[in-house]
């Protein structure tokens, strides 16, 4: 039986990018995710439901979403599903989380000046316009993070 764990979402970003780096030196971003849905209940009442993400982005896709990216920044996250368990005082834990594939930046770049304005007053670096480090997964496909 064929399989498929690919997941979309749009969002924006509850707090700054964590990067840390692995002791192989993989680049490893934590982001949490904030996703809004918003309907109508049938009885004409708007209503609002919010669905909190962690998601993981590696290497040179995890360097760039913790340089340009910070919070409330809106993203658009491709990966796929990731089940962890894990037990702290002798208590059973889990959750789902993304491993990202591919971060696109959907917020308006920063202004010039949180880039390092040049003598001239140009910009001598320019935001990415999406995903410039491919989809890279650290060392064991996450295997070797302490959960």
């Amino acid at each position: 039986m064929a399989s498929l764990n690919k997941v979309f979402i749009i969002g924006n970003l509850t707090r700054d990018p964590e990067v840390r780096y692995l002791p192989s030196g993989a680049a490893v971003a934590d982001l949490r995710l904030a996703s809004n849905r918003r309907f109508k209940t049938q009885q004409g009442e708007d209503k609002e439901e919010t669905c909190y993400v962690n998601v993981s982005a590696w290497g040179r896709q995890a360097e760039t979403c913790g340089q340009y990216l910070s919070k409330g920044s809106p993203v658009l996250v491709e990966g796929r599903l990731r089940y962890e368990e894990w037990e702290k005082d002798g208590q059973k834990n889990s959750r789902i989380s993304i491993t990202a594939e591919r971060v696109q930046f959907m917020g308006s770049p920063r202004s010039s000046s949180e880039y390092g304005d040049s003598p001239e007053g140009g910009s001598d670096r320019t935001p990415p316009a999406s995903n410039p480090g491919g989809p890279s997964d650290g060392p064991g496909d996450d295997d070797d993070l302490p959960f």
